[in-house]
């Protein structure tokens, strides 16, 4: 009986106008997302690209330089391109990039926002890796427009509009009492209902999307790639069945079309726009970044005190880093390097605390969101949908963590040098930079908490509606 009333709903569907305009707007608003998408990953890879090309060119220009010395030219202490505190400063930084994903064309996410590659050097850890603020969640969701934006915002009115007159706009056409007078139940007739109308936007959605992403080019050869969209199908399903379970209970309220519509409204209006902007403004009134003003104010401070007080920190520096002590001590106390490397030091001792400051509290409103994000489904889904394209804040961070191990290895490389006054004769020797992905064990771990997330409500709304069904009113 439920084969043949879903094979009668899909006709009467079919039938339907609304549809096949359904199509038309959901077909273009997919398309221009993907294309802006794919627009966006391109600027990136042009930006990579040339800061590529900077350092490729930098570092030809320092070969040569090399080989002219090597040949007897002479140059200033201060351009000498074998100095280890030149090379590590400036002349040879090297730029460690995070590369876009395979899928950043689905989800632009905070890819606009944080930096896709940085500029690792000697110089403090600040210097190179700029702390960033926990981005407004209202923001995240109204950003650029891309595929991500099209099902947070739009899939659920979709999904209203083909749910909310199932029951009432055939019990105010007369219909719905003929219906039942057939072997078939309430619940029955209305799960067939919800199963044709979830199937067809879900291929809807998937089928224009999978399409116009392989449109631009993208790969699936890849199996990480290929899980990566199986996780966004089943975020977007789940999505898409909690607010059907939602258009649910809002019909087993036994109202009107009218009615209905209002109320199903209004919680849409709640929790994809009303919840977010409230969880912005509270995150930020419980726990308030310091400025980043603050923080450069006090780097200048620590810098002037730091720059006064050379060589009482180069003999502190030495305390604190024995190992790298000469026996020549005179003669490196008026090191000009060595010097430079203590007031490095001394200055990120002085600006740590205004950094762990700005830490805490900034992983102190992150933990706040990721707490209360549960509330609105749309924050639950666009983290899911921007962490499966690669540019959501988990794959940042992990990207900042190898950077910032990839500084310390730098430091290191040049501090010795510097402090033993090694000259550089042979650029390959520098440390090299190279991202690895995180383990897909990570990923499923967050694609599993993201389904349960949306799945569990949407069970327990669900399993409440067709309880409701049972004592719905068939007339007046």
């Amino acid at each position: 009986m439920l084969a043949r009333i879903i094979r009668h709903e899909w006709q009467m569907l079919k039938a339907d106008a609304v549809l096949w305009v359904i199509v038309a707007i959901v077909g273009s608003a997919i398309a221009y997302g993907v294309w802006n998408g794919t627009r966006w990953v391109h600027f990136q890879e042009g930006a990579i690209e040339a800061a590529r090309s900077e350092e490729r060119v930098r570092f030809d220009r320092l070969t040569a330089q090399l080989e002219k010395v090597a040949a007897g030219e002479r140059v200033s202490p201060f351009a000498d391109p074998r100095s280890p505190s030149n090379l590590g400063s400036r002349l040879a930084a090297k730029v460690a990039v995070l590369p876009p994903a395979p899928l950043g064309a689905l989800t632009v996410g905070q890819s606009d926002l944080l930096p896709s590659y940085v500029r690792v050097s000697t110089e403090s850890r600040e210097a190179v890796l700029a702390s960033t603020e926990v981005e407004s969640p209202l923001r995240l969701l109204t950003g650029r427009f891309d595929l991500a934006f099209v099902v947070v915002y739009l899939v659920p009115l979709l999904v209203l509009a083909l749910a909310y007159s199932m029951v009432s706009g055939e019990k105010e056409q007369g219909t719905l009492s003929m219906v039942l007078a057939q072997p078939v139940s309430l619940g029955t007739l209305v799960a067939a209902k919800v199963v044709v109308r979830a199937a067809a936007l879900l291929v809807i959605i998937v089928g224009l999307g999978l399409g116009t992403l392989l449109m631009t080019g993208v790969s699936l050869a890849d199996a990480a790639t290929r899980e990566r969209l199986l996780w966004w199908v089943a975020s977007v399903a789940a999505y898409m069945g909690l607010w059907f379970a939602i258009a649910l209970v809002g019909v087993s309220l036994g109202r009107g079309s009218a009615a209905t519509a209002t109320l199903l409204a209004g919680l849409w209006l709640l929790l994809v726009v009303i919840v977010p902007s409230a969880l912005t403004l509270g995150v930020q009134q419980l726990y308030p970044v310091p400025s980043r003003v603050a923080l450069v104010q006090a780097t200048r401070v620590a810098s002037d005190e730091a720059n006064a007080q050379g060589a009482r920190l180069l003999a502190a520096y030495y305390e604190d880093h024995p190992e790298l002590a000469t026996g020549d001590a005179e003669q490196a106390m008026t090191d000009f390097n060595v010097v430079r490397l203590a007031v490095n030091d001394d200055i990120e001792k002085r600006v740590r605390p205004v950094v762990a400051q700005f830490d805490e509290q900034l992983s102190s409103q992150q933990a706040l969101v990721e707490r209360f994000r549960v509330l609105s489904p749309a924050l639950v889904v666009h983290e899911a949908l921007s962490d499966l394209s690669g540019s959501g804040q988990q794959r940042h961070r992990h990207f900042v963590s190898q950077v910032s191990g990839f500084h310390d290895e730098w430091r290191r490389f040049f501090t010795q040098k510097v402090v033993a006054k090694t000259p550089v004769a042979d650029l390959s020797s520098l440390p090299t930079f190279t991202y690895s992905e995180e383990p897909s064990s990570a990923l499923r771990a967050r694609m599993m908490a993201t389904l349960a997330t949306l799945l569990v409500p949407a069970v327990l709304l669900g399993g409440l509606a067709f309880i409701r069904l049972r004592r719905y009113a068939i007339a007046g």
